[in-house]
């Protein structure tokens, strides 16, 4: 037992990086038991290991067990330590170092001078800032896999030039790795001229590049195949809705699409409703069966409201049922289950209306009567008073 625990200390004495190791003598002897003797084949156990990244990297117990129960090999703590050190110098926190690991264990294993350090410096010579690098590559660890001469250093260059600047393109980034996973030069570029030529314009474009990436590395013949169905169902490419429109359809493979179109006829929508309803919001039809069919079955239960309101409303299948209609409803229900109110809102006022306005004309007047009604998170907390 002895020996072990002198084994331990000597090997880290000699490492001055792990120096921090000689104060942790109170370590529990499985865990600072070796596999071998030999210096070259050193293996720490997963209990060693999961001590080092708690107490030299700063992780949490539960990412250090993780992380180390991983790594189906350990191998020398050295190896591991010149990683970690050389992440944290090029400005990456031990969270997001957590992050990292927790999604990809086996960066420990690679080889740094062929994998990780080539894709930090090129962040760092095309003008990136140590925090953007970090939080671009925590947010998607698997550019450090990626063909550095294939993809990564061709895809920043395009999005430099379509962007402007390092700045617009870590901000891009920040949002979504994409852009360093597809080949943008043969995706996002020509279908970014493909838009700006079908008269879309550039601030509508920037919409959908930063919040529905996606959309935008298509392959160029499905984007036009999109554009060619939207211009079928008669949506004007001047109007805002075009934009949106191109977002879904894209979103979807045909598959899903049809689906999406049947669940919208098993609510009760025509075929004509659907093209009716596409044209006017196109953003509802990301909208999941389940909520099409709790949204029927809540306005059915009310008594007072049917699927033509939907149908003629369309909009209104954005609405959360649980903060927005359900509250309106039970709160109406009550009102007139006290005869106070006679005629119930219309659906464009009960799905429209803020919270305040539809509290202060549906129940303020009522509170002495009904009493305590407020506003929780945006939606209606009711409490009744005793008849």
């Amino acid at each position: 037992m002895f020996i072990h625990m002198r084994k331990y200390l000597v090997y880290f004495s000699k490492n001055n990086s792990l120096s921090v190791f000689k104060s942790h003598v109170s370590f529990s002897l499985p865990t600072l038991q070796f596999f071998s003797t030999s210096a070259e084949k050193q293996r720490t156990t997963s209990t060693a290991f999961s001590d080092f990244l708690l107490h030299k990297h700063n992780f949490s117990p539960e990412a250090a067990s993780q992380v180390a129960s991983a790594l189906p090999r350990l191998r020398n703590l050295e190896e591991y330590d010149s990683i970690l050190s050389f992440l944290k110098d090029s400005g990456f926190s031990s969270a997001q170092l957590e992050k990292i690991l927790k999604y990809r264990p086996g960066l420990l294993s690679a080889n740094a001078d062929k994998v990780i350090k080539p894709k930090i410096k090129i962040f760092q010579e095309s003008g990136f800032s140590a925090e953007d690098t970090a939080d671009i590559i925590t947010n998607d660890p698997d550019i450090l896999y990626r063909s550095l001469n294939n993809r990564v250093i061709p895809s920043l260059s395009l999005l430099k030039d379509l962007l402007g600047s390092s700045v617009e393109v870590a901000k891009l980034l920040r949002i979504s790795g994409w852009f360093l996973k597809y080949d943008v030069g043969k995706t996002m570029v020509p279908n970014v001229e493909f838009l700006k030529s079908c008269g879309i314009a550039m601030d509508s474009i920037n919409w959908l590049m930063y919040n529905f990436p996606l959309a935008l590395l298509n392959k160029p013949e499905r984007l036009r195949e999109f554009v060619d169905r939207i211009d079928e169902v008669g949506i004007s490419r001047s109007s805002k809705m075009f934009i949106h429109a191109i977002r879904v359809r894209s979103s979807m493979t045909t598959k899903t699409w049809e689906q999406k179109l049947k669940a919208f006829q098993n609510v009760g929508f025509s075929e004509d409703d659907i093209v009716a309803a596409f044209r006017k919001a196109p953003q509802v039809f990301v909208v999941s069966e389940a909520k099409l069919k709790e949204l029927k079955r809540v306005l059915l239960a009310s008594g007072k409201y049917d699927v033509l309101c939907i149908i003629n409303h369309p909009t209104s299948l954005i609405c959360s049922i649980e903060k927005r209609y359900k509250p309106r409803l039970q709160m109406l229900g009550i009102l007139e289950s006290r005869n106070l109110i006679k005629d119930w809102p219309s659906f464009s006022a009960l799905y429209k209306m803020s919270d305040e306005a539809f509290f202060k004309k549906y129940v303020g007047p009522y509170l002495n009567e009904v009493g305590h009604l407020s506003l929780v998170k945006g939606s209606f907390s009711v409490k009744r008073s005793q008849p």
